[in-house]
Formats: structure tokens, sequence, C-alpha cells
């Protein structure tokens, strides 16, 4: 039994529970994080890798008189200029292209994307603007002849896998017990039927005993499992809705520039974003069962490629790096049926009678109003006001975060020396800064220099970057490593697995035995 009572017990490590634990932390409280598998392992590692307010949310409230989605979209744009400050080494402004049909469809989107720059506010990135049909051209080289005008915007995107991760690792650097592969198969009560704890069981079948003050539900599309755990007569309350990825080893947005395809025949946009040197398409929206939700289906990836064949239709041969899926967690209104792709993306913080309290829907760009809000209920739940927030800024980011993109460029000059002199330097002192932040030139200088070396010509990892993983970033098998702490697989999956028995081995070394640690490379995982 585990002697600490906490005052905050989190079931669920993506990324609302690792911001949920931040945010904790931040207010003074003791903090436990368990999650049953790897952190972000889930639907946090799989999205679309925007911060954005979702241009299709702004044109549906317009159109039906919507204004949750209003408040949806000007909630989410002011999260994306938060953690473009924040978290410069891990978010970037992108700026995409929206073909448009005509002088009038140009005009259309010229004017809802005028005000999706006003509702950012301060937090603004960059004014849309017009496309002639050379600037389109240049931009997306191959895109299809008879489109000849667009607009275009900004956006952030980000890396969501090692976000989640360094929120759980900041929490936990601040204090906060973080488990991984602990599943949570018992919530415990007190006499008065509120509860007071959880019971875990880890891969190797050990239980363990958590007492804690609140417990808090954050597990995205498993969330009803626990809610029964508490209370088996609660209605159920989460669709999930399959997203699945493609990246593609062709260059199509050779200039940095995305593009947004506004409407699909039926009713989805689509992005195709620069990202790796390749691009990224995506996504759908099938309704599936929680059990298929990370698995991709043929007619889901025939259904991006046709897409990319009919605004490319030039590219031949078209070359499939990685795929993966993810599924979204939506939330059904009480006492209704509502087909997924017409449900808001909004949250909604549960408390059952128990004392239970579930954070539920939402998307990545909002998981730290999700968090806020999550916590308020903590603190009616605990009889008492939370203190505010305290200063913790994320690991690799400068306690004035301002400050901390020219310090990053600072650091540059100091890898440089550090790391060996070979073709790939300049973009391993990138790929390094981009996700350790200011902490990069404090790991590297640590490594030998034969674990200094790249050992991939698609992102320029080293055997330094794969032992620090598994040694202080809780991977604990291969798909944790080459999938989310590098992002390897999810960029080119034929060359993650050449270097899955090197991390085998390594996990082999830190004792890591588990069926993943011994050689699976699993995307759906």
């Amino acid at each position: 039994m585990n002697d600490t009572c906490f005052d905050l017990l989190v079931i669920g490590g993506g990324a609302s529970g690792a911001c949920v634990a931040y945010e904790g932390v931040r207010r003074g409280l003791r903090v436990a994080l368990l999650e049953s598998h790897d952190l972000g392992g889930g639907t946090s590692c799989r999205s679309t890798k925007l911060l954005h307010g979702g241009v299709r949310y702004l044109e549906l409230a317009f159109k039906t008189a919507d204004t949750a989605q209003l408040r949806l979209v000007r909630e989410a744009l002011l999260e994306r200029g938060h953690w473009l400050q924040q978290a410069p080494f891990l978010a970037k402004r992108l700026e995409l292209a929206l073909p448009t049909g005509g002088v009038i469809g140009q005009a259309y989107y010229r004017l809802g994307l005028g005000l999706y720059d006003a509702l950012s506010g301060r937090s603004g990135i960059g004014s849309s603007r017009l496309l002639s049909s050379q600037q389109l051209r240049h931009a997306l080289p191959a895109l299809r002849d008879d489109i000849t005008r667009g607009v275009a915007y900004s956006d952030g995107q980000f890396d969501d896998a090692r976000l989640n991760l360094l929120m759980a690792l900041t929490a936990e650097q601040a204090g906060a017990v973080v488990r991984t592969r602990t599943r949570v198969v018992a919530l415990e009560t007190d006499s008065r039927g509120r509860l007071c704890g959880a019971i875990s069981e880890s891969e190797g079948g050990q239980t363990e005993h958590w007492q804690a003050r609140v417990v808090v539900n954050a597990t995205g599309i498993h969330s009803d499992t626990i809610r029964r755990m508490a209370d088996p007569s609660c209605e159920e309350r989460m669709l999930t809705s399959r997203g699945i990825h493609l990246v593609l080893k062709q260059t199509l947005c050779p200039e940095g520039i995305g593009l947004l395809l506004p409407s699909t025949d039926d009713g989805r946009v689509l992005f195709m974003l620069p990202f790796f040197g390749r691009t990224l398409v995506g996504t759908t929206d099938t309704p599936c069962p929680q059990e298929q939700a990370s698995s991709p289906s043929e007619g889901e990836v025939s259904y991006l490629l046709d897409y990319v064949q009919h605004w490319f239709p030039a590219l031949n041969n078209i070359d499939v790096g990685s795929c993966w899926a993810g599924g979204r967690p939506l939330l059904k209104p009480a006492g209704a049926d509502v087909n997924s792709s017409r449900v808001v993306r909004e949250h909604e913080v549960e408390t059952l009678a128990c004392g239970l309290v579930s954070v539920m829907g939402g998307k990545w760009t909002t998981c730290r109003p999700m968090a806020i809000d999550t916590l308020q209920a903590v603190e009616q739940q605990l009889g008492h006001t939370l203190k505010a927030p305290g200063m913790l800024p994320l690991i690799g980011s400068a306690p004035d975060p301002l400050q901390t993109p020219a310090l990053l460029q600072s650091q540059a000059t100091s890898l440089e020396s550090l790391l060996p002199d070979t073709p790939q330097r300049p973009q391993q002192i990138a790929h390094l800064l981009g996700n350790h932040g200011l902490a990069a030139q404090q790991w590297v200088s640590s490594w030998s220099d034969d674990d200094r070396q790249p050992l991939s010509d698609v992102i320029p990892v080293c055997r330094g970057e794969l032992r620090h993983a598994i040694t202080h970033e809780h991977a604990r098998g291969v798909t944790d490593v080459l999938c989310r702490r590098t992002r390897l697989a999810m960029v080119d999956q034929q060359d993650a697995e050449r270097l899955r028995p090197e991390v085998s081995e390594l996990l082999a070394q830190a004792g890591h035995s588990s069926a993943d640690a011994e050689g699976r490379l699993d995307l759906s995982r």
C-alpha cells in the first residue's frame, strides 16, 4: 500500500490527465498520476499535430447560429497562442493554403478567415491573405492545374506526444508520483460511500492501493469504464470516432505551407501538411467500437489516397511511410443518441454522487481549460479554495517564456561543438532542440561521442536519445521509444523497424522485459 494520502489521484496519462496533474501540482496539491500503458500512448499521440481553433467549427457556427461552436473556436485560438508562447520548441506557426473556387469563393473564405484572425485577439499569429495563382503554384507545385485561387491563414503545428510527456515529467519533477503500465482495476469507497482511493495492478500482476481525497477520471474514450467502476448504473456518455493519418514519403508542401481541403464528399475537411520533409495527410471520421479505435481500415486508407490523387493528379506511385489511427473522445449529450460527426468538440466535467470527477470530450488544443475546469470540481470536493498557480515552466522552457527563443538560438551554437561533424548536424541540432528545448545541451553533454552519432537519415536520432528515453522518460517498450519519444515510427515505419533490435537491447540492459520491450513495434499501441 502506498503510505501517502494524495490530494488528487489522476487516472489516465493522456493530454487531459497530464495537464490536470501539471496544473494540480502548480496549485500545491499532492498528485499521483496512473497510466495503464504509456504516457500519451492513446489518442493523444495520434492527432493531426495542429494547435488550432477549427476553421470548420467557425463556419458551422455561422451556418447554424450556434454560439457554443463560436466559444469553442475562441477558446482554442487563445490556447493556441498559449502553447506557441510557452513551448516554442514544441510548437510553431504553420501557414495553410485553402483553395477557393473563384472570386466569390475567395471573398467568402477571406471574410471568414478574417474573423478567425480577429477571434484570436492578442494571441494572433499572423493575418490571413489572398493567394494569387502564382503564389499558390509556388507553395504547392503539384496541385492540380485548375486550382488558380486560394486564401492562406495561420495555425500552430506541434509535437503532441512530447508536449504530453513534458507536462507529466514537469509535474513529476515538482513532486507528483507518475506511474505507467499501472492499470486501475477498482475504486475504493469509505463507510459513507465516498471515493477514497483506487486499486491498481502492474504488468507483473502486483496490486497496490492508492489513498486519495479526490479521484479524477481522465481516460478519454475509456471514461465510461472508470465511471461504471464508481457507479454501475451510470449512463454511458462516450462516443468513439476513428481518425486515421498517412505520412507520404513524397513532399507535397515543399515551401512549408500546408493545404486544407474545405469540403470532402462527406462534409469533412482534410489536411495535407509538411511533416519532417514528407507529407502528413488526414483525417477521417469513422464511428467505431473502442477496441478498433487505433486500427486503420483499408477503406479509410483508400479514402485518403483517393483525395491525394484527386488534388495532386500528376503524383505517381504514392509511397506511404507510416499510417496510424486514434479514437476521438466525443461526448454524447445526456439522454441523446447523436451521430459523432455532429457532436461539438466541447468538454464536460462531471462529478458523480460518490465524488468521482470525470473530464470528458474536448480536444488537444483545449487541454488546459479542461484541466482548470476539472480542478474547480476538485476544489468543490476538497471543500476549500486551491492556491493560486505557482510558476512552473515546462521542462525545456525558460522561467520567462519570452526568453526561450533567444536562449534556444544560443544553445544551438553550443550543440554545434558537441555533436559530430556530419552532413546531418544542422538537422540533428534542430531535432534535439525540438525534442528537449533548453534541456538539450545538458543531456547531450552527458552522452559519449559514440552515443551522439545520428542513426537515421529520416530523423537524426542517436543512441544517447534512445537511452535517455528509457532512463529518464518512462519509455518501457520499443513503441514508446520509436513512436512517441522520437516520432521516427510515426514518419517511417520501415526505418524505425531497422532500429528496433538496438532499442530492444537498450531496454533489456535497463531491465525492462515486457512483451513490447522484447521487440514488437506496433503503432496501434
